[in-house]
């Protein structure tokens, strides 16, 4: 539905997971019943993850030893190639001291520690050898600026999913400075499966599809540590835009009968957001705000977006994230808290089952509501408990 915003302009009307509410249907299931599980498959290769879940490219929730751990636990953490795990051999000092800084000078103080040392190619090899050690695919992330540059000394080490990623990626980058990145050819060339974003709209996401992308990371400036949104005004709530992308695939299976996987990238911090991302069409999500939070993150209970650290346009902040458990208890519980922040596949799972639903495939069919009321309902009845409601 577009709205006239004054005589010259006109808009569309979008919508956050909180402003929708999945609707339960004539049917509930056994949440043993349920299938959560994702797969994709590549040149004749089936990848299969018990968990539809990747942990985002950050270097306070990434490294090899969480990387491993997730991969155990059946989901998929993407390693940030040209982060702090590639500058510096012995990383620990620096994410101690990234830690340590106080609100007002993290940014600046941080931009310091990433301008000292560049990214070591002998070191991208090293940390991806470090991963597939740990007996599980090793999936990392390169920005479109450098992928050419870095792409060899990842495969060198044994790299499975590469995921190149930025802010905004395009299938059609137009420079008269640098010769862009032909994405199409690029992609044809590898013998791995590659996976792009960010995108938030129709035909950002149509346009990654046809480059041969097997999914698409749907999400720009959604996710808690990253101020694109205020610093270069741009993106979509992410209900809309992963509907809008979820329309893409259809088209793009339509005309090449190659489905490409929508991955909802960012804006999730519980199990209902992550419930609410597939039934606008998500195949898998991926966080990273609730996943700093694990004992096993690096970042020492912080985060900070792959932006955060631009020397001239930072577009990202540290954010406190504090630790609320390990890994497998914010993914698989158990729970002892019931704001949702804590067995995220529990709550998706259960979720399915109680609008019957059998995987997530059939989830994607559900109804949705543009039900903003909700919201305020349980804050209002959260706020009133215990003065004199009864209840």
């Amino acid at each position: 539905m577009e709205i006239e915003i004054g005589r010259g302009k006109t808009a569309r009307r979008a919508y956050g997971f909180d402003d929708i509410a999945i609707v339960p249907s004539r049917r509930t299931r056994d949440p043993r019943n349920v299938d959560i599980s994702w797969t994709f498959s590549f040149k004749g290769r089936d990848y299969n993850f018990p968990l539809p879940v990747l942990a985002s490219a950050m270097d306070g929730v990434v490294d090899p030893n969480f990387a491993i751990t997730m991969g155990k636990l059946g989901g998929l953490a993407v390693l940030n190639l040209e982060g702090i795990q590639t500058r510096y051999a012995d990383p620990a000092p620096h994410l101690d001291a990234i830690a340590s800084f106080d609100k007002e000078e993290a940014t600046a103080k941080m931009q310091q520690i990433y301008a000292a040392e560049d990214v070591k190619p002998e070191l991208i090899t090293q940390r991806v050898r470090e991963i597939k050690a740990g007996g599980v695919l090793a999936a990392a992330s390169l920005t479109p600026q450098n992928v050419e540059r870095f792409i060899g000394p990842a495969l060198d080490g044994g790299l499975d999913i590469l995921v190149i990623q930025g802010t905004v990626v395009s299938a059609e980058h137009v420079s008269t400075f640098d010769k862009p990145l032909d994405l199409f050819a690029f992609v044809e060339s590898l013998e791995i499966p590659t996976i792009i974003g960010g995108c938030c709209s129709y035909q950002g996401a149509l346009h990654l599809m046809r480059a041969g992308a097997v999914g698409v990371l749907v999400g720009v400036g959604p996710g808690h540590a990253c101020t694109s949104r205020r610093v270069l005004g741009i993106g979509v709530p992410q209900a809309t835009a992963i509907a809008d992308a979820a329309a893409a695939r259809t088209r793009c299976l339509e005309e090449t009968g190659r489905y490409v996987h929508v991955i909802a990238d960012g804006g999730m911090r519980t199990g209902g957001d992550l419930a609410k991302a597939v039934a606008c069409g998500a195949d898998a999500v991926m966080i990273g705000s609730p996943l700093a939070s694990a004992a096993e993150a690096p970042g020492r209970g912080y985060h900070w977006g792959m932006a955060t650290f631009h020397p001239d346009l930072p577009r990202g902040t540290r954010v406190r994230a504090g630790v609320i458990g390990t890994l497998e208890e914010i993914l698989l519980g158990p729970a002892h808290q019931n704001d949702g922040t804590l067995n995220l596949l529990g709550g998706l799972r259960t979720s399915l089952a109680t609008c019957g639903y059998e995987n997530l495939k059939t989830f994607q069919k559900a109804e949705v509501l543009v039900a903003p009321s909700l919201q305020t309902e349980g804050k209002v009845l959260q706020n009133t408990q215990g003065v004199g409601m009864g209840r």
